[in-house]
């Protein structure tokens, strides 16, 4: 407070000289301090003409941030006119008028009654004015001034961020740019060293530097190493006043990290890597693993493996596997702990990207030796061969030697073989295999024209161990023997004309054998030695396995012999050759004078008979006749009348009749037969007709069916009646037979009750007993009747 108010006091007297300075002046002159006649250069350098004024003031400035006690003098204004008698009243108007800046009004002294920012606002345009007291009467033209806010040393330096991040390459040249900060500071840069200022750097040294005036990062010191420290923490201080003593100063941090580069090769940790395989192991089993450490990270830490000498390069290979960063070794053929037991490599590891500016550095890469051990294993056994083909002839006796297979034990042990054929491969079990020594032997007749290869397999299994088996395909060739005969190889039939002219061919046969080649062709053909001379035809070999039948004379006859059998005889090359003799049929045909064969029937025969087509066709005609006949006959014969209903068995209850009109004895033509009124076959289902065809099945309605037990006899035969009407497959209705008298002639008189008695007592049936056996029943009932009576 003390500092601000000697201040703002200097600036005062310093206001105050300048106004006596200007004022005596002005005296010398001849003239006053007025807005009169006074010249300003611009900007521009253009002359500005102020207008003339009849007032001046001595204050234009105001320092900033001042908190005495009293308001500040910011100036006075006074016009010509004013002869100090107080008729003058000076107003204040524009920015701050009033409520920052206030105006004696008679005086004309202006005041600032609150404390100013420049930070906030750095000048105010205010207007003074004279008026008449009394009347308020403008005595001079509006005038309009600028106060300026003078600035102080108050706003310390402010960084843009508070915190930087920034990355560099590791091993970088010294005075590599890391990155810049900037600050900056409110005061006013035109006015003193407020806002100048100066960078430097508080923490970070001695591996980094700061630009003084720039505020650019260098780096300090050469060849940083990522790998020693990777992160730095850096504090930049901006200082104002130019960085002198008393001014303010502000302070960022600054994170810096070291970027990698490929600056170190890799390196194993060890120099011999012991690894260990089991010879069953198959190609493409890992077998272990080596690993090349580099401290670099990312591409600049790839590490590539390769296999570069040692005896097991074609036993072994290595790949890389990139996400562990290992090299993994593995099997690429097949191993025998018998044949090699120890495996040495030479395995390389090199970086995949180098830096060219760090190669003197190098070389990036390293070798290590990798000793495998190969461990035995309990192995299957090994056929000598990996397969077999053997040769035996077809029909050779049982038990014949076909070959033989032979497998050992690749282990140490070498135990013993046992051997067994697959008999999925053998189905007909053809052969056996000794299980000691591996003889094939035959157990079945063998042909070739059958099977001529037989593909079967054989195992080997250990005697120790029956789970380590091997497994060999056997192929059997059945050898060919010549056991078959040469035959016709098409069945031949062949035609003749009767006009046929001597040594003419006719047909060329061939002949066909299921031997094999060799004891097959060439076919020779001859004739039968007894028919040698045969008048008729002969044989013409091709010698090549053909032969020509020729007609030996001319004149044939289908009268005399239609038909002719020739034998040949077929032979083959085989040793000892094979032989059959074949029958060709020969037909003698009638031919036209071309030689085209017109009928090869035996229409010769039919004319010796005497039999012309005419009489054939008669003949034919005639059996015809009475075939149709035989079938009229046959037709007219299942005609006979047959009842119309058929019945599976005989009703028993029509032999007990009961009616109510009497039948006429002995001359009635036809019994009543009860069964066509109520049949039990009818009451049940269906009763089939004979005389007509059902267009559909019937089925009587329940309602029209009276009870088997009902007396109404007339309503029972009405509904039979409508039934049998509407009903296509029930009898005719005049198949039921109605009486409406009673015949005469009856030796044994009626037996109807119609005209008897209408008591008992008038009844007498003793004659019953005089019938017969056959009325016993009916005798019995009646006569006992009569006894009982009696006894009571």
């Amino acid at each position: 407070m003390k500092e601000d108010s000697c201040l703002h006091a200097a600036l005062i007297c310093l206001g105050m000289l300048y106004y006596s300075h200007a004022t005596s002046t002005e005296k010398l002159n001849h003239s006053r301090l007025s807005l009169h006649g006074h010249h300003e250069k611009g900007k521009e350098g253009q002359i500005l003409h102020r207008s003339k004024r009849g007032w001046v003031w001595n204050q234009f400035f105001v320092i900033e941030e001042y908190t005495g006690p009293d308001p500040v003098l910011v100036g006075r204004l006074h016009s010509d006119i004013d002869s100090g008698d107080g008729n003058i009243k000076y107003i204040l108007s524009g920015e701050g008028a009033g409520i920052i800046f206030v105006i004696d009004d008679k005086s004309g002294n202006i005041h600032a009654t609150k404390t100013l920012d420049r930070e906030e606002r750095a000048q105010y345009t205010l207007t003074a004015q004279a008026v008449d007291r009394n009347t308020n009467r403008p005595l001079e033209p509006p005038s309009e001034f600028i106060v300026k806010v003078q600035d102080i040393n108050d706003n310390p330096p402010e960084f843009l961020h508070e915190n930087y991040h920034a990355n560099v390459p590791e091993r970088s040249n010294v005075g590599t740019s890391v990155i810049q900060v900037t600050a900056s500071d409110a005061d006013d840069p035109t006015y003193g060293n407020s806002a100048k200022l100066v960078y430097s750097i508080l923490e970070g040294q001695p591996y980094f530097s700061v630009e003084a005036q720039t505020g650019i990062i260098r780096t300090a010191l050469p060849n940083m190493d990522r790998e020693a420290k990777e992160e730095y923490h850096v504090v930049i201080q901006a200082k104002d006043m130019g960085g002198h003593m008393g001014g303010l100063s502000g302070t960022t941090k600054v994170t810096i990290t070291l970027t990698d580069v490929n600056d170190n090769p890799p390196k194993f940790p060890q120099s011999v890597y012991q690894m260990s395989v089991s010879e069953a192991a198959v190609p493409g089993e890992e077998v272990g693993r080596v690993k090349a450490k580099d401290p670099d990270i990312g591409e600049n830490g790839l590490v590539s493996y390769s296999i570069i000498d040692g005896d097991g390069m074609d036993m072994f290979e290595i790949t890389t596997d990139y996400e562990t960063q290992e090299g993994v070794v593995k099997l690429k053929k097949v191993l025998d702990f018998e044949t090699q037991k120890f495996y040495s490599l030479k395995v390389e590891a090199a970086n995949v990207h180098i830096d060219p500016k760090f190669i003197s550095n190098g070389p990036f890469k390293d070798t290590v030796t990798v000793k495998i051990t190969v461990e035995d294993a309990d192995e299957p056994p090994i056929f000598l061969a990996p397969s077999y083909i053997l040769e035996v002839q077809e029909n050779s006796n049982l038990g014949t030697v076909v070959g033989r297979v032979h497998a050992k034990d690749p282990d140490v042990a070498n135990s013993a073989i046992r051997y067994s054929i697959d008999r999925h491969t053998d189905l007909e079990r053809y052969f056996s295999i000794n299980p000691e020594d591996g003889y094939i032997k035959t157990i079945k007749p063998l042909d070739r024209e059958e099977i001529a290869w037989h593909n079967i397999s054989v195992f080997a299994t250990e005697a120790h161990n029956r789970h380590q088996e091997a497994k060999v395909p056997v192929a059997i060739k059945v050898l060919d023997v010549n056991d078959n005969a040469p035959k016709f190889a098409a069945v031949y039939e062949a035609f003749i004309c009767e006009n046929s002219q001597s040594n003419q061919p006719f047909i060329t046969i061939t002949a066909d054998d299921k031997d094999d080649a060799a004891n097959g062709p060439r076919f020779i053909f001859s004739l039968p030695p007894e028919i040698i001379h045969n008048p008729n035809f002969t044989l013409r070999d091709n010698r090549d396995n053909t032969a020509d039948v020729l007609v030996r004379r001319g004149g044939f006859s289908r009268q005399k012999q239609d038909l002719y059998l020739l034998p040949i005889v077929i032979s083959d090359g085989g040793i000892p050759p094979m032989s059959s003799t074949n029958t060709l049929t020969i037909k003698v045909c009638g031919c036209d004078s071309q030689g085209s064969m017109l009928s090869c029937n035996a229409e010769a025969y039919i004319l010796n008979a005497g039999l012309s087509t005419g009489a054939l066709i008669a003949i034919l005609a005639c059996i015809v006749i009475l075939l149709v006949i035989v079938v009229l006959f046959v037709t007219l014969k299942r005609q006979k009348k047959e009842p119309l209903i058929v019945f599976e068995e005989e009703d028993v209850r029509e032999n007990i009749i009961t009616y109510d009109d009497e039948g006429g004895g002995e001359e009635d033509t036809e019994a009543f037969d009860i069964a066509t009124l109520q049949n039990p076959d009818g009451i049940n289902g269906f009763i089939p007709r004979k005389d007509i065809k059902p267009e559909y099945q019937y089925m009587p309605r329940p309602g029209l069916r009276p009870a088997p037990n009902s007396v109404d006899v007339d309503d029972f035969i009405n509904t039979r009646i409508q039934e049998a009407d509407n009903d296509p497959t029930a009898p005719p209705y005049d198949s039921i037979q109605i009486y409406g008298y009673e015949g005469r002639g009856s030796v044994a008189g009626s037996l109807s009750s119609l005209e008897s008695a209408t008591t008992d007592s008038d009844l007498d049936y003793d004659y019953l007993q005089n019938w017969g056996p056959r009325f016993k029943k009916l005798a019995d009932l009646y006569g006992s009747k009569d006894t009982f009576d009696d006894d009571s």
